[in-house]
């Protein structure tokens, strides 16, 4: 099965997560449909509240992250909310301060919104993702901090 395919398969349930939290969200019958809820929160990962960038202009943009084995992402900050689908492997997340996250395949996650983080693979495997991020047209999404 080719990566795209993976891809678009892994999306099926990350698009209920991201559009159709809610059962009563669906409108219609859509006999033998099922929706299975991957995460549900109010808060990101370091417990803080998710909020929306307040804008005339939002814009969505989608990116699909592969990782090799011992690679990291580089410390950086993210100004806006990001979401993202673990598709393969197992990613290590350093917040400022130390706290540690783990998130391996078939995890959702809600990332730190204004937080440095650091994403390591410390497995044998490329980490691939699928990465949501809920933004400002023109804006960042991603911000190297030192």
């Amino acid at each position: 099965m080719t990566l795209f395919r993976k891809t678009l398969i892994a999306l099926i349930p990350l698009l209920a997560l991201t559009f159709l939290s809610h059962p009563a969200a669906f409108c219609g019958d859509y006999d033998g449909l099922k929706v299975t809820q991957l995460k549900r929160s109010t808060t990101t990962t370091n417990g803080r509240k998710i909020a929306y960038p307040k804008t005339d202009s939002p814009e969505v943009t989608v990116v699909l992250v592969n990782m090799p084995p011992d690679s990291e992402t580089g410390w950086h900050l993210h100004p806006v909310p990001v979401y993202a689908y673990v598709l393969a492997g197992e990613l290590s997340v350093e917040l400022e301060g130390g706290e540690q996250h783990r998130f391996k395949e078939g995890d959702a996650i809600i990332e730190v919104v204004n937080t440095p983080h650091n994403g390591r693979n410390l497995g044998k495997v490329p980490v691939t993702l699928v990465v949501f991020y809920t933004g400002v047209e023109g804006g960042p999404n991603t911000i190297k901090v030192k």
